[in-house]
């Protein structure tokens, strides 16, 4: 499968352990930086891997930052992406199963490095449920213009 992944300076060493870790389970890995722990700015590597994702060069992706929550953010701005920030195993299969998440954003802060792993495995291998919860990824990714049922999008 090809990943793409990306942090910033603060997720950069568990970037590096997650990239090691996706090769050697025979993944192409894309990756988009950064390259050491000098200090950049997050948006610009969670846009990266989402625009990798969403124009379809990686099947999924992976973004860490210090707390996960940010470069979430931005990979979120890209049309067709899904990113979560879970904080278990548990939400990271449900994220997949019900949300089908294609980024999964981790917290290098907050998240040790197995419990990273094993969140990654879990992640690639989950695939979506679809069903009832299609209905609601559709709405995801639907352009929501105007208010629809007394709902705004704002």
């Amino acid at each position: 499968m090809n990943i793409a992944i990306g942090s910033d300076h603060a997720g950069f060493r568990l970037k590096e352990e997650l990239r090691r870790h996706l090769e050697s389970a025979g993944h192409t890995v894309i990756d988009l930086g950064t390259a050491s722990e000098e200090s950049v700015d997050y948006p610009d590597y969670g846009l990266a891997v989402g625009r990798a994702v969403a124009s379809g060069q990686a099947s999924r992706g992976v973004a860490v930052c210090g707390t996960g929550i940010g470069i979430a953010i931005a990979a979120n701005k890209v049309p067709g992406v899904r990113a979560g920030t879970p904080g278990d195993l548990y939400a990271t299969r449900l994220m997949r199963e019900h949300n089908d998440a294609n980024v999964i954003a981790f917290g290098a802060r907050l998240t040790a490095a197995p419990l990273a792993i094993a969140m990654l495995d879990l992640f690639l291998e989950t695939g979506f449920a679809g069903g009832r919860h299609a209905r609601r990824v559709d709405k995801l990714d639907a352009s929501l213009s105007s208010s629809k049922n007394g709902v705004s999008n704002r």
